[in-house]
């Protein structure tokens, strides 16, 4: 099994990408009535730069969804120093 989790630029930290790459592991692995994820599954965990995001015709970003209230304001100032904004 390959498991691909594409995320948008903002601040992932190594322990918090580790973080939920063991937590897809494990699920998986619950799901499918394992004790523990198979060593033949493979997890891809990407960052698409700002910018490099499209649907709906567009472009898409992080930054219009900082304002929208699902960030805490530590997390809000931690992606924009990420990314430089």
């Amino acid at each position: 099994m390959a498991i691909d989790i594409a995320v948008m630029d903002a601040a992932w930290q190594p322990q918090v990408r580790a973080e939920a790459v063991e937590r897809v592991l494990a699920a998986l692995a619950k799901a499918c009535g394992l004790e523990k994820p198979a060593p033949a599954w493979w997890v891809n965990f990407r960052v698409i730069d700002e910018g490099s995001w499209g649907s709906s015709g567009g472009v898409l970003s992080i930054l219009p969804l900082l304002e929208s209230g699902v960030f805490t304001q530590d997390r809000v100032k931690a992606v924009r120093a990420a990314l430089g904004v």
